[in-house]
């Protein structure tokens, strides 16, 4: 409402209006819109998300789901949020974009939505940034690093993850150090793919390496084969792998049957969903590299990995443990941390002033700090040996 106002006043300052005039009409109108700004006190708070339930990503939006529904469970159970609860209500996009935004459209028509959190997937979400950009619900905790999303004017749209320039950085530094030179890249060919290849590009410049090939795929699909033979032709020494963990993990699983990449390093970002990745791999896990944006979520020395294992095994036993399903975690606990910090009547402006007002130690073990639209901005870099993800210290 607010956005429409200040969009009223610019019309009337570029015209001969009178600026005290406008600002004597229109102040007391002001001033109605900031205390009318919708309030969010009913009982149940509705949170919402397009993700994919089915498609070769379904692993990765199920870890999303069960992360999200575990917290959200516990708060409601131990009433975090006094007499309000909480409800997570999601549709399938199968990480199709066109789906994603009659997702959304849905919500937007039939739902009385509180916030939109934990979208999954670059394309898709920026196939529905416009849309975002004209509304003023606040949109939290997409799981995308995109550069895109990382700008000052997208007033409600706040991040919790890092983003995948960080992640890139982690790893052309560590492999820099290793010797590496020449590098290739394997990506998924759509806005995800190409914005962390575009990130890439730039930092191997920086470092002056080498880009001795590249090859893509389809999403949605495992079609490797011209990559793969693009990329073999090359003989990189460290091949970074932009794409979702099916067609990493098969692209990885046949690489290491050929002696052509015996020396090479492969690199993975934190939406390759690492712990889905090593069960799908063959027994030879030397020289894979996992970027993420947490704590190993086997770090039970740390408070907050203690308290995700106690809530899952309480509210979701049935299942695994994983970096994706902690880091779902991790953002509903700071959601609800947000609206326990927001001043009552709850509002949605109120709620996004409080995302970015948060502690620093309020997850204990990780830092929150609100800087370039994100909360996190730490990347842990990892190798899996022995069973175990064993934090690499660049």
């Amino acid at each position: 409402m607010v956005k429409y106002f200040l969009h009223f006043t610019h019309l009337c300052y570029n015209t001969s209006m009178n600026y005290k005039i406008v600002f004597i009409v229109l102040l007391p109108l002001l001033l109605w819109l900031i205390l009318h700004e919708k309030k969010f006190d009913q009982k149940e708070l509705l949170i919402a998300a397009s993700l994919p339930k089915t498609s070769v990503m379904s692993e990765l939006g199920e870890s999303v789901v069960e992360g999200v529904k575990a917290y959200f469970n516990y708060a409601n159970n131990e009433k975090l949020l006094g007499d309000q609860t909480l409800r997570f209500i999601t549709l399938d996009d199968k990480y199709e974009p066109h789906l994603t935004r009659k997702n959304l459209e849905h919500f937007l028509t039939k739902e009385n939505i509180f916030s939109f959190f934990a979208f999954v997937g670059t394309p898709t979400v920026k196939n529905i940034l416009p849309i975002f950009n004209k509304e003023e619900i606040p949109f939290f905790a997409p799981f995308t690093g995109a550069s895109f999303l990382r700008i000052q004017n997208n007033k409600h749209i706040i991040n919790f993850r890092s983003s995948y320039k960080q992640e890139i950085e982690a790893h052309i530094n560590y492999l820099h150090e290793q010797n590496c030179s020449r590098f290739a890249i394997f990506y998924q060919n759509d806005e995800y793919g190409k914005d962390v290849y575009l990130s890439s590009i730039k930092l191997l410049k920086k470092h002056h390496l080498s880009l001795v090939a590249e090859g893509s795929y389809k999403r949605n699909t495992l079609s490797i084969r011209h990559a793969y033979y693009e990329i073999k032709k090359s003989k990189p020494d460290a091949i970074i792998m932009i794409g979702a963990y099916k067609v990493n993990t098969l692209f990885i699983n046949k690489a290491k049957e050929d002696k052509v990449f015996e020396k090479s390093y492969f690199s993975n970002i934190s939406f390759g969903n690492a712990t889905a990745m090593v069960k799908a791999l063959n027994k030879d896990t030397s020289k894979i590299l996992f970027s993420q944006v947490v704590p190993s979520y086997q770090n039970r020395a740390l408070p907050i990995v203690q308290e995700y294992h106690k809530v899952l095994r309480e509210y979701n036993s049935s299942y695994e443990a994983n970096f994706i399903s902690f880091e779902a975690f991790l953002a509903a606990k700071t959601l609800v941390l947000a609206i326990q910090k927001a001043k009552k009547p709850l509002t949605h402006q109120g709620f996004l002033k409080a995302l970015k007002s948060l502690p620093s130690d309020s997850l204990e073990g990780l830092t929150l700090k609100y800087q370039s639209t994100q909360l996190l901005n730490h990347v842990y870099l990892f190798s899996y040996e022995d069973q175990h993800f064993t934090k690499i210290n660049p």
